[in-house]
């Protein structure tokens, strides 16, 4: 019996501190962030591990992805640390031009980055980002500002094109509610920013399910990749906007970080 209790205490001291919740109040957020980590439960303090993060949804939290996939097991099955950060239902992870106080991107690389690199063991050399929906849009947007500081990067479902979040998504809100005319809805995306990777080696992959409303925009990135000879992954297949899509390409997504990682 003591056996027994000794082997539970045990599971549950190790489930606790494979995971840490840190809350940061910054500057540059109108609220409270708070960013989830998941790391190995058999971790070697000497050792430097890859690390996914991994950006949530318009609507979702932090713990949107971990409801979806299971961030322990995945944790524990590849050997990396993940970071799942709130993106605070809206912010599609950059900064605002119209609202000081909506800078996510500021976050991110300021504040969020460096505190996850000096409180854990991770190899800055393989570090990868992916997202879902906004959080595609965001992972990706990311990485291209910053790719010296990523190996790779990905998303699923992502709203590359922000033209198709005119009126909703609180896309308006973020860029001033500007007219549907505006050159600002493709300043700020993606599928404009992809021709920063032009002539860069780094890999990257996308996919989006053919009953996706974001589907002709993701083709759409997929053909300006190809014309730009940008190492891209696209994966079209059936699915929709939804977490039973998204359990599904979030395997293939790690499956293709761990042949960057290895590589």
């Amino acid at each position: 019996m003591k056996s027994f209790l000794l082997s539970i205490f045990t599971f549950f001291c190790l489930t606790a501190s494979a995971q840490k919740q840190i809350v940061f109040n910054s500057k540059n957020l109108p609220q409270a962030d708070t960013v989830w980590v998941f790391t190995p439960k058999k971790i070697d303090k000497k050792t430097k591990f890859p690390t996914v993060i991994l950006l949530h949804g318009f609507s979702g939290n932090y713990k949107q992805w971990n409801n979806i996939m299971d961030a322990q097991k995945y944790a524990d099955e590849y050997g990396y640390i993940l970071i799942l950060p709130d993106g605070l239902y809206k912010s599609w992870y950059m900064n605002s031009p119209a609202k000081p106080d909506w800078q996510y991107e500021s976050f991110f690389f300021d504040e969020l980055l460096p505190k996850m690199k000096s409180d854990f063991p991770i190899d800055s050399s393989k570090i990868c980002i992916t997202g879902l929906s906004m959080g595609g849009h965001g992972a990706l947007r990311l990485f291209l500002k910053h790719t010296e500081l990523f190996l790779s990067a990905g998303s699923t479902s992502g709203g590359v094109n922000l033209r198709d979040a005119i009126g909703k998504f609180g896309v308006p809100e973020l860029l001033g509610n500007p007219d549907k005319d505006s050159d600002i809805w493709l300043k700020y995306s993606v599928i404009t920013d992809i021709e920063k990777l032009a002539g860069n080696k780094k890999s990257i992959i996308f996919d989006c399910g053919s009953d996706d409303f974001f589907y002709a925009s993701n083709n759409a990135l997929k053909k300006k990749c190809d014309n730009l000879k940008i190492n891209a992954t696209y994966i079209s297949q059936p699915g929709n906007h939804n977490a039973n899509y998204w359990k599904k390409s979030i395997k293939q997504q790690f499956e293709f970080f761990q042949k960057q990682i290895l590589n």
